[in-house]
């Protein structure tokens, strides 16, 4: 059996994250094109994230979409909070199962901004009488 690619969401996980997703109403007045389906977006997304590729180069093959139909749902997604929920999901289903090791983890606190001594005076006015001329 070939092995799924990692942007494909199973259906077991896309029970687990659709119900994250906030719901748009099409509007009924003036409708507009039908909205891309959230799977084949997300899928998108994660193609994108997986690859490195730019948004503008993600395949209309595919089928999940343009690449700012993507990028838009994904900022619309993370505006409403998706993310840390679909983590914390994720993490409590993983942990009910026993199936966190985290006997490789390392935690690193290099990207915590480390305050040492006094705080630091702020930056000194300058002393010009007024700004240098433009040279441009």
């Amino acid at each position: 059996m070939a092995r799924p690619k990692p942007w494909e969401v199973d259906a077991e996980l896309w029970a687990v994250i659709e119900p994250l997703l906030p719901k748009v109403e099409r509007r009924t007045r003036h409708p507009g094109r039908k909205r891309h389906p959230d799977r084949l977006v997300f899928q998108g997304i994660l193609f994108v994230l997986h690859t490195g590729i730019s948004w503008e180069h993600l395949p209309q093959e595919l089928g999940f979409g343009s690449g700012m139909t993507c990028w838009r749902r994904l900022a619309e997604w993370t505006e409403a909070g998706v993310w840390p929920r679909l983590h914390e999901v994720l993490l409590a289903e993983l942990r009910s199962a026993n199936a966190l090791d985290f006997s490789r983890a390392a935690v690193d606190g290099s990207h915590i901004r480390a305050l040492k001594g006094e705080p630091r005076p702020d930056e000194a006015l300058s002393t010009a009488a007024e700004p240098a001329a433009n040279i441009i």
